[in-house]
């Protein structure tokens, strides 16, 4: 496909086609196998999640933050 030729279209149709190709990925997610240390990693990380318990912030809050900080 020649991406000089995607550039020329209509913003709205390129980000048509760039949804269209990431609900692809993601459909196909399951192809990409994981490395054993990224195993290791997400096993890291959701062992510190469930000794923390920290739910984070309320969604509400985190974009008050960015919002003041624009």
């Amino acid at each position: 496909m020649n991406t000089a030729a995607l550039r020329d279209l209509p913003l709205e149709e390129r980000i048509h086609l760039v949804e269209e190709l990431w609900d692809s990925i993601a459909a196909d997610q399951g192809a990409l196998a994981l490395t054993d240390e990224q195993r290791r990693e997400l096993d890291r990380r959701l062992d510190a999640y469930e000794a923390d318990r920290d739910p984070g912030r309320p969604l509400e809050d985190v974009l008050t933050g960015i919002r003041k900080r624009l």
